[in-house]
């Protein structure tokens, strides 16, 4: 087996093209996920998007998850909705199913994406389509500014607990859920570094530990992925 200058673990995959491209820079690329999500198909989720679908509503997307599931139950059915999305993979699935022209505002953080949508004096209430493992701030925002919230779970967020084996010296995180995941069975040396695809990421990993911090740069997990090879190959 190869051995490699630097190893970095991805808590997702990624496309073998990286992994190659990390390898010619002298650097081990692993994936290991520490997070599952399932859709949640139940009649009352269903009957849920079937009403919103026949209404021209304000719609929130802040996870690719949730726009596959909601576009897997609309089955080919192209609402007329206005839609608000936060994160670069789930504006590009938002386009692919309901087209540019359905997106009337987009954010790099809930914070961020509930501040566009009350900039909008029209918008009275949003139908938020999220998991079960939602963070508060985008609600928490709106319903203080008198936006009524409906909430609809569409998908849930599993936990796989999984413990690494080796002394990484970076780890890519893309999601809190994933950084909860991670720390409830695993320690690091102070020495490694790690990469967060957001603020909100870069947030929860502070609950766990002071090491140093790389925020993405550029929107995309493949963004984050050639950052952190940029880093080692640098350095």
């Amino acid at each position: 087996m190869q051995e490699y200058k630097t190893y970095i673990l991805c808590t997702r995959p990624v496309d073998a093209s990286l992994v190659e491209k990390a390898q010619a820079k002298n650097i081990g690329l692993d994936m290991l996920s520490f997070i599952e999500t399932e859709p949640v198909y139940t009649i009352e989720v269903q009957q849920e998007i079937e009403l919103a679908a026949v209404e021209l509503a304000t719609v929130v997307f802040t996870s690719m998850n949730a726009v596959e599931s909601v576009t897997a139950m609309l089955d080919g059915h192209v609402p007329e909705w206005n839609i608000y999305c936060m994160g670069h993979k789930t504006k590009e699935l938002v386009e692919a199913y309901f087209s540019a022209e359905a997106i009337v505002g987009t954010g790099g953080s809930a914070s961020e994406l509930a501040d566009e949508i009350i900039a909008n004096s029209e918008v009275e209430e949003v139908i938020f389509f999220c998991g079960n493992q939602r963070r508060d701030e985008l609600p928490n925002k709106l319903e203080q500014r008198s936006i009524s919230v409906n909430e609809v779970v569409v998908y849930q967020t599993i936990p796989i607990s999984n413990k690494i084996g080796k002394d990484y010296q970076g780890i890519l995180f893309f999601s809190p859920s994933a950084v909860e995941s991670f720390f409830s069975k695993n320690k690091l040396n102070q020495t490694c570094i790690l990469f967060a695809i957001g603020s909100t990421t870069k947030e929860a990993i502070h609950k766990y530990c002071s090491n140093k911090i790389v925020v993405s740069m550029l929107p995309g997990k493949d963004s984050l992925v050639e950052q952190a090879i940029k880093y080692f190959s640098e350095s």
